[in-house]
């Protein structure tokens, strides 16, 4: 249901309870319109609607693309004072919510509460996990994260690896970039042309022509092979 929709319910009269709310708020979301979506969020509160994880979801999914990281955990921790039920994709806007916005100990404390909570974690979640640490220097963080994910149920895609080259690459932790650029890609995981050239980049850094010369030759052998 679209704002306007909703205005015309509202003008003429008809109840309306909190699908109405609800999808009206994910059509926001989808938008990327975090200010209407927090104001219907909060006029349903005051119609004394009791608000569902869809409506939950979808606000904080809104405040995420809206990079208001503050109000994605607000929204987050109001679910459990409230004891709303949550899942993978409100811990995976909150995580990522913090993750555009550059909150790696944030997004790392989010991901830690869904373990606690037996929430099982998507890919997606561990990945603004990963990357989070990635965009904060934490190279140690971030492969502690990508082995757990290994271990885990889900396995890592290239979003996974090349944020865990990127975070040692960053640090120059040329050696760690360079064992997992060529693991991935013996063990024929999903790395990509973002993960072989940070790669490549790390070794450039560290001053180690001939190991980036290596990736580049296995970058292009496993490209031919596509």
């Amino acid at each position: 249901m679209t704002l306007l929709a909703l205005s015309w319910h509202k003008l003429n009269e008809h109840e309306l309870n909190r699908y109405h709310y609800s999808a009206a708020i994910d059509a926001c979301a989808r938008s990327c319109s975090w200010t209407e979506a927090l104001q219907l969020f909060i006029e349903m509160a005051q119609g004394s609607m009791k608000s569902d994880t869809i409506a939950f979801n979808s606000t904080i999914s809104a405040c995420e693309k809206g990079g208001k990281w503050q109000d994605a955990l607000q929204l987050s921790g109001l679910m459990e004072q409230t004891a709303v039920e949550s899942n993978t994709v409100t811990s995976g806007a909150a995580t990522s919510a913090c993750e555009k916005s550059g909150r790696w100990e944030k997004a790392l404390q989010v991901f830690s509460a869904m373990a606690l909570s037996e929430v099982i974690s998507s890919i997606v979640t561990s990945n603004a996990a990963v990357s989070a640490c990635e965009k904060g220097g934490e190279w140690q963080k971030a492969l502690r994260l990508f082995s757990a994910i290994k271990l885990g149920k889900s396995e890592p895609d290239a979003f996974t690896i090349s944020a865990a080259i990127s975070a040692c690459e960053k640090c120059g932790m040329w050696e760690k970039a360079l064992l997992i650029t060529f693991l991935s890609a013996q063990n024929m995981q999903g790395l990509n042309m973002i993960g072989f050239s940070a790669g490549i980049s790390a070794c450039q850094k560290g001053g180690v022509w001939e190991k980036a010369i290596q990736i580049f030759r296995v970058m292009a052998m496993c490209e031919a092979e596509r």
